[in-house]
């Protein structure tokens, strides 16, 4: 069974959240119940992992309302993410929820994740979360993640909600290790001011 690292840099870095994309469940906070993965073994390790670029807030989520997180890879800056290690069935199961449907058998993405990306980057779809991104390898393995196929500057910027900030203020601590003024800090960089929930 072959294994890539998936990265997430939103509210996936929590792991009670990511759990529901593999065992099932309603996210605390969120408002939708998520299918699981076809394999529903939580992965045995989860790294940090610190990605060029930025994290910006778009459009809006039928799971938590308000804008939600995208990742710009090219634009100036750095992004905190966490790196969890998954089957390769698992990553396209994900990515299938991330995209509001249901996991199926032979998901040609499961498949495409195990080759090298030409350039690094695959769009498989022209929805929010299928612009597939090879952001680097950590032990051989490729640390693989999805965002939308514009960028930081081609897109009006929504504001994220309490809750779903709750929920990535939660992963920066378990997966870095941040206490609440590192987190504070670092959201202003990716949250500008007129976002800010009120």
């Amino acid at each position: 069974m072959s294994h890539v690292w998936y990265v997430s840099y939103g509210s996936n870095m929590s792991a009670d959240r990511f759990a529901c994309y593999i065992e099932g469940g309603l996210p605390p906070g969120g408002s939708r119940e998520n299918p699981g993965a076809r394999d529903r073994r939580l992965p045995a390790r989860t790294i940090p992992v610190d990605l060029p670029g930025t994290v910006y807030f778009a459009g809006e989520s039928p799971q938590w309302g308000g804008g939600v997180a995208f990742y710009d890879h090219a634009a100036p800056g750095g992004a905190a993410a966490r790196g969890y290690l998954v089957t390769a069935e698992q990553f396209a199961d994900i990515a299938a929820q991330e995209m509001y449907r249901a996991p199926r058998d032979r998901d040609p993405l499961a498949e495409l994740v195990l080759a090298p990306l030409d350039g690094g980057r695959h769009q498989v779809g022209p929805g929010r979360y299928e612009t597939l991104l090879e952001v680097g390898r950590h032990e051989d393995l490729p640390l693989l993640t999805f965002t939308a196929p514009h960028g930081l500057d081609h897109v009006e910027h929504t504001r994220p909600t309490e809750a779903y900030l709750a929920t990535v203020r939660d992963g920066l601590r378990q997966s870095r290790g941040w206490d609440d003024e590192r987190i504070a800090s670092y959201l202003e960089t990716i949250v500008p001011a007129q976002l800010s929930p009120g």
